[in-house]
């Protein structure tokens, strides 16, 4: 079964291979010879843009976990029998309106487009029309070929050279990511059975480990996926650092702020 004739999804690959095309003839007199790949890098950044309130969110949700952890390893230590430290976590997160899950939405709507923009460079055929995108290249590689491809070729040197450096330049963006991103934090407690009734906290052990080496699955991603797929993986995870640490910055500030506001309010 071919995943991109089902309604949604061929619906989203019409929409953005319009979108990719008139991009690529908006900059096609400034870039001739890469007009397509520019299109797929302004389409990551139309994207981007668009997500800047999710990422906000993220930020803001990371904040709120950063500042009850002190309360939820209280918690951890004051009760010991797993359903009521279970509900009692809930219970905080609800009152926080705080979410363990919060920051995997990102990640979660940037996989249509990535799946997208992969349909793009892989299907002979969008809506019963030839694929013109297919016959697009950068720096003499086929956006729609992948290092599997070139290298099968025969005519690898010098044209590798440019996945090598979009590999060190992920490579280089996912350590940052690694260090400066994923905060350092203990493994969450393997929730007990579920209890009836009551609402259940989600198990984050395996979800944390995975975590901590998300950042290099797009390195191997890009090793995958057609080029125009590995430029917009480039592209999105130089974003995400930048936004991540700005976004940081201004509401790790402001929230500092509103806790000395509140700490110098002393009662009568």
């Amino acid at each position: 079964m071919d995943l991109y004739s089902f309604g949604p999804i061929a619906l989203l690959l019409d929409g953005a291979y319009w979108l990719v095309s008139r991009l690529h003839e908006f900059v096609t007199p400034l870039a001739p010879e890469a007009g397509a790949a520019l299109a797929v890098a302004l389409l990551t950044i139309l994207v981007r843009i668009a997500l800047i309130p999710v990422g906000r969110s993220q930020v803001k949700a990371e904040i709120t976990r950063k500042r009850l952890a002190p309360k939820i390893a209280a918690l951890n230590a004051k009760y010991k029998n797993p359903e009521v430290r279970q509900r009692k976590l809930m219970e905080l997160y609800q009152t926080e309106k705080a979410s363990p899950l919060a920051g995997c939405l990102p990640l979660l709507l940037q996989i249509p487009v990535l799946s997208a923009i992969y349909g793009l460079f892989i299907k002979p055929e969008i809506h019963g029309a030839p694929n013109t995108l297919l016959s697009e290249t950068m720096a003499g590689l086929p956006l729609s070929g992948n290092l599997g491809t070139l290298l099968g070729s025969g005519e690898a040197w010098p044209r590798i050279t440019v996945y090598v450096l979009l590999v060190l330049v992920m490579a280089g963006v996912a350590e940052l990511q690694r260090r400066y991103l994923l905060l350092p934090q203990d493994p969450p407690p393997t929730p007990p059975a579920p209890v009836p009734g009551q609402p259940t906290l989600p198990d984050l052990s395996g979800l944390t480990r995975i975590m901590r080496w998300m950042p290099y699955m797009s390195v191997v991603m890009a090793l995958i996926v057609p080029l125009a797929a590995a430029i917009y993986l480039t592209i999105t995870t130089a974003w995400t650092l930048c936004e991540r640490l700005l976004l940081r910055r201004i509401l790790g500030a402001r929230e500092a702020q509103a806790g000395s506001g509140n700490a110098e309010v002393v009662p009568a």
